[in-house]
């Protein structure tokens, strides 16, 4: 069991460097916002071709398949399995609709005077053409409400997740938080501590990977130990495991610790005496080929792909 190669999330890719890696960290925060803003509001084509440009932006980057295979194979079956059991699920409406047309679809006459009456009939088909259920099948019932919630669901689901795991997985923690800082730069007029968040926020991504390790420590400690967990019964189950949960607190606590001693030894007291030089930032062609690209996409957002 490995996680920091079945599951890397929030993990940075270092070899090898992919074009997503070259682009300026703040043109793809603006991508990231992008995505994670354009779906409000939007039609389920687009939250679909959104998913779409995901899974296209992964294959055309040629990030390696054993990076992301399995978590998108994981992913992609968590979002289909949201998707199916919201689309069989009760869709909420409890409204009784009332025909505009008699049920036995008899001709409807109106004279207009005594000498010539016109009969006034309706095609059948007309009426027939819309159909709130979709699929009714035994105690599988498939209507247009529960099929657009569940197509909600199961694409925010995937875009969220996906498109956040590949910004960090193309960017390294330091360019994050040099792009972060350089966006919060009027912020500093209103004396908020921007370097200090920045700080924070490095330290956080750089955290990820020791938790995902002494999680993994301690599962394999766990596994080697061959414990019968038939005999331990559900009491001592729980038992073992609120020991492990334990221990990863305190290994987690201890770590953090340590970071914090090797920041103090090393001068991190606070920004003023310590200030670092995280990324140099500076937009070149391909940044402005993205941004105009940017600028397109939200084009056809506001043209095509708002919901009325």
């Amino acid at each position: 069991m490995d996680l920091l190669r079945s599951l890397p999330l929030g993990l940075y890719l270092e070899q090898p460097q992919t074009w997503l890696h070259k682009l300026d960290p703040r043109v793809k925060i603006a991508w990231l916002m992008s995505f994670l803003t354009s779906y409000s509001f939007a039609t389920n084509e687009w939250r679909i071709l959104l998913v779409v440009l995901l899974i296209l932006f992964t294959l055309f980057a040629r990030i390696p398949r054993r990076v992301w295979q399995q978590q998108m194979g994981w992913l992609l079956t968590l979002s289909f399995l949201v998707l199916i059991i919201g689309a069989v699920s009760p869709d909420g409406l409890g409204i009784d609709y009332q025909p505009r047309l008699p049920a036995n679809e008899q001709v409807l006459t109106q004279p207009a005077n005594a000498k010539n009456s016109q009969v006034v009939t309706e095609p059948a088909s007309d009426h027939k053409k819309y159909s709130y259920i979709l699929f009714h099948k035994g105690p599988v019932k498939v209507t247009r409400r529960s099929l657009d919630l569940a197509v909600r669901l199961s694409t925010i689901l995937f875009t969220v997740i996906y498109s956040t795991n590949l910004y960090l997985l193309t960017t390294a923690p330091e360019e994050i938080t040099s792009a972060i800082e350089s966006l919060m730069q009027p912020l500093r007029r209103l004396k908020l501590p921007v370097t200090e968040i920045t700080l924070t926020l490095t330290l956080s991504l750089r955290f990820i990977p020791l938790v995902l390790e002494e999680v993994q420590n301690l599962v394999r400690s766990v596994m080697t130990r061959a414990i019968n967990w038939k005999k331990l019964g559900l009491k001592g189950t729980v038992k073992v495991w609120m020991i492990v949960a334990e221990r990863l607190l305190e290994n987690l606590l201890l770590r953090a610790e340590q970071m914090a001693n090797a920041m103090m030894v090393r001068g991190f007291t606070s920004p003023n005496e310590h200030r670092v030089k995280w990324h140099e930032l500076r937009l070149k062609a391909w940044d402005w080929l993205a941004i105009a690209t940017l600028t397109l996409f939200w084009g056809i957002r506001v043209v095509l792909g708002n919901q009325f």
